[in-house]
């Protein structure tokens, strides 16, 4: 595989389990930038990172993952502040949810802005988006200074990786750098939940109960429907 410039290599691993390694992270952040991928851990399992504004970026996400175009890709944000960015609205409920469970394992689902591009929505019009709680997705996005995406590392279909060693054992040579936070907890995924409409609707139930949520909002009961990691 190729890297942005074009240069043949193999994923470059860089491992620190206590603390983000920053040259890691600052390099990946730059192979973001370009055009790159990059593999990182979160609070739930490795994810993939590109600019979500890069078309080329995102259609190679794709591939590498042999995913469905029509399925949208979660985000991940460094601050709140950039959310007006992505969104058209922050409605009042999401405002709670945010101060209750940002940073932390909850995508919330708005209305997206014109900004967003069709790639990362799936043609829905919407985006999901989160705050990481993981010290090396946190510093990650911070470093690039903007949204990056966050669909799990593994081929869709697979079970999605817990240490650096799966995700090169599963993708290789398809992603340019791989952030090794050591082995991630995984268990749940994010939980995500809609919160364009009103009531606000769970899609997936995860590391976040709708018993907790319902500490802080009205949230009527409906199945959740399984959201592609």
């Amino acid at each position: 595989m190729c890297d942005p410039q074009g240069k043949k290599n193999t994923p470059n691993t860089k491992a620190n389990r206590k603390e983000p390694d920053e040259k890691g992270i600052q390099e990946s952040a730059d192979i973001i930038r370009r055009g790159g991928v990059a593999a990182y851990p979160t609070e739930s399992f490795y994810g993939l990172g590109v600019d979500p504004a890069r078309e080329s970026a995102v259609e190679r996400l794709f591939q590498i993952k042999r995913r469905q175009r029509e399925q949208p890709i979660l985000v991940l944000i460094p601050s709140i502040e950039t959310l007006d960015f992505l969104v058209r609205r922050i409605p009042p409920a999401a405002r709670i949810l945010i101060q209750a469970f940002w940073p932390g394992g909850l995508t919330l689902v708005f209305d997206a802005s014109d900004r967003v591009p069709r790639t990362i929505t799936g043609g829905t019009g919407k985006i999901g988006i989160r705050v990481s709680s993981h010290p090396v997705a946190a510093s990650l996005a911070g470093a690039v200074g903007g949204p990056i995406t966050s669909t799990s590392a593994n081929l869709s279909g697979k079970q999605p990786c817990l240490t650096a060693h799966e995700v090169a054992r599963q993708l290789g040579r398809q992603v340019d750098i791989i952030l090794d936070g050591g082995t991630t907890p995984g268990k749940y995924a994010s939980t995500v939940l809609d919160v364009s409409g009103d009531p606000p609707r769970v899609l997936r139930e995860g590391m976040v109960s709708r018993k907790e949520l319902q500490q802080y909002i009205d949230l009527p009961y409906t199945k959740a429907r399984v959201a592609p990691l």
